[in-house]
């Protein structure tokens, strides 16, 4: 059986065999590199800990395309509350704080109009989808804490999802009662705004029988009027052996969560009066309240040298109330199956490697609207049901024309319906069938160090969700077409010596882009089919070791993301730029690590005026907002730490929403960044 330099690497770590530190830190740029022979954490169970996201960094890069992995461990000293908190050391992955644990998230320009919610990114955690089964999702019910790690699959590199979104897929893991870095952990935090928040987890062992389990809760006033937010959170996870690479696991996850939402400004309320919230949404009482529960049970089963499966079944549920313009009431439940075949072998005398898998889903939603009264329920006014089905099925096979060389291709069949009934106007009834292929070809070279060149050639598609189908006054499915985009990618990572980098370059050409644009602040968004657009972009991640002496040492970590998106011959708008994203954005962390303590002052950094309209005639300035983060370890199960953020007290705008033309159009679309701010935490285990 072939292995390669990485799957290696991955089985060394699985057998707990020695490891040769300095030959395991190639396996990341854009993450923190694993050095175990660095890692100490007080307090931990299982020195191997960090093999765990080696692992997975090890799978992940198997695919010819920009890929990562983030280690809870990466963020663990951070008041992390929301996406954003956790991806920004990833290059290209643009998530920023609306409100709450709403970030505005953005893969390659994924998603770019959106003024709510997550499109064009598939969220998942364990394999259940956080996205309902049209392709529309929430970000409140992520809870970093319950990650062992991220994964991040940019663009058709998600294809192991079966999906085939613009912007990929990402993928929280729970940690196992095998896996989990403490038995037990438990984290207290408190600091600016009336922050506040409370974790603890265990993990046990009994013979082939494993459990983790967590729970967080959270409490903050939040920074701007009318931000007040709270949630519980559980989570568990189960499983036991059955011999060597077989196992069956039960997960399960329940929420409770609450937030006022403060609402967009103009730029100069934003900018001028920034803790304000908007006054519409005061008198409204606009809120974002849900419960959720979500449960799975999983397999993986080594089937014998050559195949193994991974898959299972899922159910998720979540009731929302959701005061806006109008009081939305809407209960959601989604069921599915997915399941993946692996193959290791030979092919015609080569080395070759393949999987095939599929994706099921159903989703109903029952919604109810009623007339807003100061945030109380007025006069019913809709009454509907949303039906989405999906299917996906997948597959992708490398052939190693070489012992370096890997030639790649694969590709994912996808059909998925629309079924809409209104109870109050049944003549509004409508349903839409949509089916696609997206193939996807790519070489991956790797030498004996782990360094690795690779380029890709994918297509992707993206059916409307049903917010862009239903749009009041149309009487019907607005007649919006799926999105389609050909993405052409080039890209390196790799170590040598004192650096490591993570590089990748794309353009995608894309049909019928799905773009939304507001309009007046109480008309709900618009979307619509534009004409061609491209997306092109650079992608980079440099780490360097700038000095090391035993445990003490000086580290630089750098990511930028250059973002081109822009119109490509439109009638109205020509070569106009797309809005939103900006251009250019870098964040760069300078960290001291003298083995019982730490300190490493950041910078995220905005430095050119990013579109927001359409019509390219207003901009969000850009902006430099410094931060710096400390540790301490009190005692080998202590550890302190101090995350303070923004220390200027820079006023700027984190993100916005697009318009048509801001000289005719609503321009309430700011999002005011975070002023000054100091968390601090501490970490025990036992």
């Amino acid at each position: 059986m072939f292995i390669s330099p990485v799957s290696a690497i991955a089985l060394m770590l699985a057998a707990g065999a020695p490891q040769d530190a300095a030959y395991l830190t190639h396996l990341t740029a854009a993450d923190e590199p694993v050095v175990l022979a660095d890692v100490v954490i007080a307090g931990r169970r299982d020195p191997l800990a960090p093999a765990v996201a080696a692992r997975a960094r090890a799978e992940v890069q198997e695919t010819p395309g920009a890929v990562a992995v983030v280690s809870r461990e990466q963020y663990a000293d951070h008041m992390a509350m929301h996406l954003g908190d956790a991806l920004h050391t990833v290059p290209g992955v643009y998530a920023e704080k609306r409100w709450g644990e709403e970030v505005r998230l953005s893969i390659r320009g994924s998603g770019v109009g959106n003024s709510s919610h997550n499109r064009g990114v598939v969220l998942a955690q364990d394999g259940v989808p956080f996205n309902q089964a049209d392709g529309f999702g929430d970000f409140q019910e992520i809870d970093l804490l319950s990650a062992r790690y991220i994964e991040v699959f940019k663009g058709g590199n998600a294809i192991r999802f079966g999906g085939a979104t613009m912007g990929g897929a990402i993928q929280l893991n729970t940690p196992t009662g095998r896996d989990a870095p403490e038995r037990n952990e438990v984290r207290l935090e408190a600091g600016s705004f009336g922050t506040w928040r409370a974790h603890g987890e265990m993990a046990r062992e009994w013979g082939d029988t494993d459990l983790w389990a967590g729970v967080s809760v959270l409490g903050a006033d939040g920074w701007r009027d009318h931000s007040v937010q709270a949630s519980q959170r559980l989570s568990l996870n189960a499983g036991h052996r059955f011999g060597d690479g077989r196992e069956v696991r039960v997960l399960i996850s329940a929420a409770d969560i609450e937030n006022e939402i403060p609402g967009a400004l103009t730029l100069t309320q934003a900018l001028e009066n920034p803790t304000a919230a908007a006054a519409a949404n005061v008198a409204k009482d606009y809120r974002r309240d849900m419960t959720s529960l979500r449960g799975s049970v999983q397999t993986r089963w080594r089937l014998d040298e050559a195949w193994s499966f991974e898959g299972g079944l899922y159910a998720a549920a979540k009731d929302l109330d959701h005061p806006i313009s109008v009081v939305i009431d809407q209960q959601s439940r989604n069921v599915g199956a997915f399941g993946r075949l692996d193959w290791t072998g030979k092919l015609g005398g080569l080395n070759a490697d393949l999987f095939v898998g599929a994706w099921l889903r159903d989703g109903r939603l029952d919604g109810l609207t009623f007339q807003n009264n100061a945030g109380w329920r007025g006069a019913l006014t809709g009454d509907n049901t949303q039906r989405a089905t999906a299917a996906d099925v997948f597959a992708e096979g490398r052939l190693f024309v070489t012992g370096r060389l890997a030639m790649v291709a694969g590709g994912s069949w996808g059909w998925t319906t629309r079924d809409y009934a209104d109870h109050l106007n049944p003549s509004r009834d409508a349903s839409k069938d949509f089916e696609w292929f997206a193939p996807r070809v790519g070489l991956l070279w790797e030498d004996d160090a782990g360094r690795q060149l690779f380029a890709n050639l994918t297509r992707s598609v993206e059916p409307p969700h049903f917010s862009a189908l239903v749009q009041t006054p149309y009487p019907d499915f607005v007649p919006v077409e799926a999105q389609e985009a050909w993405t052409v990618e080039i890209g390196a990572r790799g170590r040598k010596g004192p650096l490591s980098w993570d590089i990748a370059l794309y353009r995608m050409a894309v049909e019928n882009e799905l773009l939304t644009f507001l309009t007046a602040p109480d008309i709900p968004a618009a979307t619509f089919n534009a004409g061609d657009t491209v997306h092109q972009g650079l992608e980079a991640g440099l780490d360097w070791m700038i000095w090391r002496d035993g445990e003490r040492r000086l580290k630089l970590h750098q990511t930028w993301a250059w973002t081109d998106l822009r119109f490509d011959g439109d009638p109205h708008y020509g070569v106009g730029r797309l809005p939103v994203i900006p251009e250019h954005h870098y964040h760069a962390e300078l960290s001291y690590d003298a083995g019982r303590w730490s300190i490493a002052p950041s910078v995220q950094w905005t430095p050119k005026d990013s579109w927001v309209d359409y019509a390219n005639t207003l901009k969000s300035p850009g902006y430099a907002v410094w931060s710096l983060n400390a540790t301490l370890a009190v005692t080998p199960g202590i550890k302190l730490f101090l995350d303070a953020r923004n220390l200027t007290d820079e006023r700027y705008i984190a993100n916005a929403s697009a318009v048509t033309d801001a000289r005719v159009a609503s321009t309430a679309v700011f999002w005011p960044g975070e002023g000054r701010s100091a968390f601090v935490g501490l970490r025990t285990s036992f």
